[in-house]
């Protein structure tokens, strides 16, 4: 039973066809590897075991009827604990939403189920998605599989943690400035954020509305194409869901590279990139030059504005965001207030952690009378600016490469009382979200602590399927999908 879990979910698929196993079978499988170590990783905020048994049954069933089944028919799937499950909690890491069940299910959630995914829980989080560790879950931190002393990265640590440990087939997280990419890269395994609108958002509790994209975490390129394939597409009920017609991204991976160009910005050697993620992202250009992709140097000259100009529009719209958490429509309310002031304040102040408090008020200071035009319009102004030099960029280049991330996952508490030394941890992920466009994840290679190492690229607006298959010839070319973590030699 326990080789089921080391399938990425496109051999899984085949078995479960071929009736070598059964959906239930492979539900028990990762349900009993959640039972055994989850305690220790902490890759979950819930589960529902007996529900997914009832669902990989229901599988089993429509499979020995011969009915038709969807293309996921019978995988696991953790889904984050941002993303509305019909009838599951979705607290978003936070206190204040403790008690919150949604009664429907996110478009994106509700497309897995259409296509037969079966849903062992909801993933650990850093608070409403604000975090680069997964420290700041109200609940408890979950842990990097690779080293259970280090962070997982966030804000969609539990997600990643639980695709690398093996206590999901895929997951599906949210990224607002890099949060499924940057746990991927700490975690050795793919993530992809696609282009803002190529994922409806309905279901998803926004913290920055123009910001925040639904991706998969998988074990592979192909896994995350599978994926896509299921939850991109036109939705009515997200107005920036765009109406762009959705290719296969799975059906152009194999073709060869060349031709491809890709530019390597120059901004990405700054003084705080580690050298053993600066040698591997250089190793990992070369083989792309021997894939046949020519390499050339660009420059993105307001890359270095990215960390402040993010933190003023992202902390902006989840003041207003977070705004709704007042004690009275939903969410947490506290006794003993003495009027409705009061009560916003004790519910406040008893239910966000203090990540979430500090965004948002920087994110109400940036807003307020006096400042805005100081800040938040600079910021947006700082935005345009970005978007402007991809878009350039884009005119010689077919990709943009850099690290994912500027060192390896870092200790568990390291970073965590000094929050500019944690937001720096996404300096190479947020370009993408205030761009709007597409960017992938993958493990390069290991540090000398055998920590994995993250590669992004970024194609422009729309570009998943360019961007997934360079992944895909570079993920083969550089063969490490069978280096997994040691995780059960840590925990079992």
């Amino acid at each position: 039973m326990s080789e089921l879990t080391r399938l990425p979910i496109h051999q899984l698929q085949a078995i479960l066809q071929s009736g070598e196993a059964s959906a239930e079978e492979v539900c028990s499988a990762y349900l009993e590897r959640i039972e055994k170590i989850d305690g220790v990783l902490g890759a979950y905020i819930s589960t529902q075991p007996e529900r997914a048994i009832r669902q990989a049954q229901d599988v089993d069933k429509a499979r020995a009827s011969g009915r038709e089944l969807g293309p996921l028919a019978g995988i696991p799937l953790a889904i984050k604990d941002v993303l509305c499950l019909k009838d599951s909690p979705a607290t978003c890491g936070s206190r204040i939403l403790e008690s919150f069940v949604p009664p429907f299910d996110a478009t994106a959630v509700e497309r897995l189920r259409n296509a037969g995914a079966v849903f062992p829980g909801k993933a650990n989080m850093d608070e409403f998605a604000m975090g680069s560790s997964n420290e700041y879950s109200a609940y408890h931190p979950a842990k990097n599989p690779w080293d259970i002393e280090r962070a997982p990265g966030g804000s969609s640590g539990g997600s990643a943690a639980a695709v690398s440990a093996e206590l999901a087939a895929g997951s599906l997280g949210t990224d607002t400035g890099g949060s499924v990419r940057q746990p991927a890269a700490f975690c050795g395994i793919v993530a992809l954020k696609p282009t803002y609108g190529r994922v409806s958002r309905f279901g998803l509790v926004a913290f920055g509305s123009s910001l925040d994209v639904v991706g998969p975490i998988t074990r592979c390129v192909k896994d995350s194409a599978l994926l896509l394939n299921v939850i991109a597409g036109a939705d009515n009920r997200d107005s920036t869901c765009l109406p762009a017609a959705v290719p296969d991204y799975t059906a152009n991976l194999e073709s060869s590279l060349p031709g491809l160009r890709v530019g390597v910005p120059k901004e990405v050697f700054t003084e705080g990139l580690d050298n053993q993620v600066r040698t591997a992202f250089e190793n990992t250009t070369r083989m792309l030059e021997q894939l046949g992709a020519e390499i050339m140097a660009i420059e993105l000259p307001h890359m270095r504005y990215s960390i402040p100009a993010y933190y003023i529009v992202a902390c902006a719209e989840a003041s207003s965001n977070l705004a709704r958490y007042d004690g009275i429509r939903y969410g947490l309310r506290v006794p003993d207030y003495q009027d409705m002031r009061d009560q916003y304040r004790r519910t406040r102040n008893s239910g966000f952690g203090p990540e979430v408090k500090r965004r948002i008020m920087l994110g109400t200071f940036v807003l307020s009378s006096g400042y805005y035009d100081a800040y938040y319009l600079k910021g947006i102004q700082v935005r345009a600016l970005i978007k402007s030099d991809f878009a350039k960029a884009f005119e010689t280049v077919d990709l943009i490469a850099t690290p994912t991330t500027p060192s390896p996952a870092f200790k568990l508490g390291e970073k965590v009382d000094d929050p500019i030394q944690m937001y720096l941890a996404d300096i190479f992920t947020v370009t993408a979200n205030l761009a709007g466009i597409p960017a992938i994840s993958l493990n390069c290679g290991f540090s000398k602590e055998r920590l994995p190492i993250g590669f992004q690229l970024l194609a422009p607006h729309l570009g998943e399927e360019r961007l997934l298959h360079a992944a895909y010839k570079l993920e083969e070319a550089l063969d490490l999908l069978q280096d997994g973590p040691p995780v059960d030699e840590e925990i079992l």
